[in-house]
């Protein structure tokens, strides 16, 4: 009876296999188009639409499928994975699977679990986009597209999570005595990220207090870190010989 390859040996072949994906998957990432134009514009395309649409049934689920889309587009921009891979499939599922709940029913449990399946899906298309842009070690029209993409992200990821305790909450999230409809939630959302302070709109109860500082220092480091990232960058290309 002959003994099967030692231990040691089937432990490097395991490890040669995985730093050959590693290799392949930083390849593809390296060559992909980082066209974060197309992937600002599936953004943009969220936010008006998170903006304008009804709080109805039909219209969170539209959120859904463009949240969906958006992760997709985005994904491909960056060679993170293949269009056609199972991560890919799995995400598309997920999107059609949380549409179709929010077609069928537009009861408050429904629609706090969508809201929190759109929250997810841009917290990964973030994930994706600054791995994209990190790739590229340069600063160009790309980068800052990217840049600005994550920027109105932040936004609509709060948007989502608001929605979600509104949905889900046991009394109004305003103190004003309102859940407040989605497009209000936006207003509120991007008010707070950049920290204007209006004051017509306050959350109520310490979840609401907790969320409303965490994005209004999100908002305020991020642009802060970012920017000088950027303009530092910038300076260093504008230099002879840089």
């Amino acid at each position: 009876m002959t003994d099967g390859p030692p231990a040691a040996t089937l432990r490097s072949a395991r490890t040669d296999r995985r730093s050959r994906r590693r290799t392949r998957s930083r390849v593809a990432r390296l060559q992909a188009s980082h066209s974060y134009g197309r992937v600002l514009a599936v953004v943009l395309c969220l936010f008006a639409f998170a903006a304008i649409a009804p709080d109805g049934g039909w219209a969170t689920g539209l959120l859904a499928l463009i949240a969906t889309a958006m992760l997709v587009v985005t994904a491909w921009t960056s060679g993170l994975v293949a269009v056609g891979s199972n991560a890919i499939r799995l995400v598309a599922i997920g999107g059609c699977v949380a549409a179709a709940a929010s077609f069928l029913s537009d009861g408050e449990s429904v629609t706090g679990a969508v809201a929190l399946a759109c929250g997810l899906m841009v917290v990964a298309t973030i994930g994706v986009i600054v791995l994209g842009v990190l790739d590229q070690h340069e600063v160009n029209a790309q980068t800052v597209q990217g840049a600005i993409s994550v920027y109105l992200l932040l936004g609509l990821f709060f948007v989502f999570v608001y929605g979600t305790v509104a949905a889900l909450g046991s009394g109004p999230f305003f103190a004003q005595g309102v859940d407040g409809t989605r497009a209000l939630r936006l207003y509120f959302s991007y008010v707070t990220l950049a920290t204007l302070g209006y004051g017509d709109y306050t959350p109520t109860g310490n979840l609401g207090h907790l969320l409303a500082v965490f994005e209004a220092l999100v908002g305020q480091l991020y642009l802060v870190i970012v920017l000088t990232m950027l303009v530092t960058r910038l300076g260093q290309r504008g230099r002879p010989g840089a």
